[in-house]
């Protein structure tokens, strides 16, 4: 879902923070998401308008199952059972098996930096291992286009680290993953986009 999601460990262990951010990164207000993405948006004005909002207790897996969400349509089912395995894959294989899910011409956008732009810059910066940096995210709703070949998913993530001195840095906030049917079948990322949670309310006039 997921950058944030791509900051490399390095960056991730340099300074003490207070939380980092699907995506490492040290924690901001949060910022417009680029007009990139709503132009992107705008783009997918043909898609069906069902939306299925989920518990953030929930997990991908259970987001799938139609027994646990009888109003889940099939498309959402699907789109789902994609995140299931993207996050299933990341938790197991760090940012190596992150990487693996983008298209070939895949972009990534994430707060206050340039896009990343193609896969193998994507998997250049997403380098993490796993015991290193866990990253788990979960959907808050699903849509899929009229032709059944492109969707997209957006929901919540949370990233877990720690600083040089062992200190946990958590960082959380929200994506947008857009998924695309390539031509051999199989299904990948070609946007993944993600910024930070706003600070909270008791946080917000906080004198120094």
């Amino acid at each position: 879902m997921r950058s944030p999601r791509l900051t490399s460990v390095d960056t991730m262990k340099a300074a003490p923070q207070p939380h980092s951010a699907k995506r490492p990164e040290a924690p901001r207000p949060m910022r417009q998401i680029p007009s990139i993405l709503f132009l992107c948006l705008l783009g997918f004005s043909s898609f069906a308008s069902a939306q299925l909002p989920l518990d953030s207790g929930s997990n991908p897996a259970q987001a799938a199952n139609p027994f646990s969400n009888p109003g889940l349509t099939p498309e959402q089912s699907f789109l789902y059972s994609l995140e299931a395995k993207f996050a299933h894959d990341t938790a197991q294989g760090g940012g190596v098996a992150f990487a693996k899910w983008f298209a070939p011409d895949a972009v990534a956008l994430s707060n206050g930096k340039a896009p990343v732009i193609g896969q193998a810059a994507i998997a250049a910066g997403a380098n993490w291992a796993p015991s290193e940096y866990q990253l788990t995210w979960t959907p808050d709703g699903a849509r899929m286009s009229a032709g059944g070949d492109m969707g997209f998913t957006w929901g919540h993530y949370e990233g877990r680290s720690k600083d040089r001195d062992g200190t946990p840095i958590v960082s959380t906030g929200r994506y947008m993953t857009v998924w695309k049917k390539q031509p051999d079948g199989s299904w990948k990322v070609e946007l993944d986009a993600s910024n930070q949670e706003p600070p909270a309310k008791e946080d917000c006039c906080k004198l120094p």
